[in-house]
C-alpha cells in the first residue's frame, strides 16, 4: 500500500511490476501446501499495526481459501490489459481478502473484484479457465527462487535483482507459529518517508554489473 501511495510522485522514473511468488508452492520443497490459515491469522495483527492507514479485518467466514493460486493467475491475466491493470487488481484482491473476508481462491469472487475496479472480466475469466496463466505464475515463482533467491514476501528488488530492504518488521516463525517480531522500523507517515528514501536510493544506485 505504501508503494501505491508514493508511486505517483515517481511517475516517469519508477515502474512497479508485481511478480508472483505464491508461498504455498514454495514451502515444503515446492509442494502445494495450501494457505496456512492459522499462521496468516497470527500475522494479521502485525500487518495492521505496521500500516494503520490500511483496513484489516479478521476472516470470519467458513470458506477460507484452500489456495490463493487463482488470485495470482488473475493478476497475471490483468497484466495483459496493462501493468497498471495488474497493480490495480493486485491491490484490490489483497483488500478483498485481508479487509473484506472474501474467498480469493474462487473464480467468481476474483471476477467480481476485477469488475469492481473496472477491468475486462471476460478475458480474465478465459485465462482462469485455461493453463497459460498458471504456467506463467509457476515459472515466475521458480525464477524468483532460483535466479533472484527470493525466500519470502514481500520482497522488493530492482530490475537487475538487487534487493531493497523494505521498512517493515518481519515475524520470527517457528513450527508454524509467530514467536516474536523485531522492532518496528517506522510508524505512520514516517513509513512513507522511508519508502521514498528507499526509491531514491535505488534511483541513485547504478545497476549491478
Amino acid at each position: 500500500m505504501r508503494l501505491h501511495r508514493v508511486l505517483p510522485e515517481y511517475e516517469g522514473r519508477v515502474k512497479l511490476r508485481v511478480r508472483p511468488f505464491p508461498l504455498e508452492i514454495r514451502s515444503g520443497g515446492g509442494g502445494h501446501a495450501g494457505v496456512p490459515r492459522a499462521l496468516l491469522e497470527q500475522e494479521w495483527w502485525l500487518a495492521a499495526i505496521q500500516e494503520p492507514a490500511a483496513t484489516f479485518a479478521p476472516y470470519t467466514g467458513d470458506d477460507f481459501p484452500t489456495t490463493t493460486l487463482p488470485a495470482f493467475d488473475a493478476v497475471w491475466s490483468a497484466a495483459r490489459q496493462g501493468e497498471g491493470a495488474a497493480l490495480t487488481l493486485d491491490l484490490a484482491v489483497r483488500r478483498a481478502f485481508f479487509a473484506g473476508g472474501r474467498n480469493i481462491g474462487r473464480k467468481e469472487v476474483l471476477l467480481d473484484v476485477a469488475h469492481e475496479v473496472g477491468l475486462g472480466v471476460a478475458a480474465i475469466g478465459r485465462d482462469l479457465d485455461g493453463t497459460a496463466a498458471r504456467d506463467a505464475v509457476l515459472a515466475e515463482a521458480r525464477e524468483g527462487a532460483e535466479q533472484h533467491h527470493v525466500r519470502g514476501t514481500p520482497t522488493l528488488t530492482t530490475a537487475d535483482g538487487t534487493k531493497l530492504r523494505l521498512p517493515i518488521a518481519y515475524p520470527l516463525i517457528r513450527d508454524g507459529r509467530v514467536v516474536g517480531v523485531g522492532k518496528l522500523p517506522c510508524a505512520g507517515e514516517d513509513c512513507l518517508a522511508a519508502t521514498r528514501a528507499l526509491l531514491d536510493q535505488a534511483l541513485r544506485t547504478p545497476p549491478a554489473a
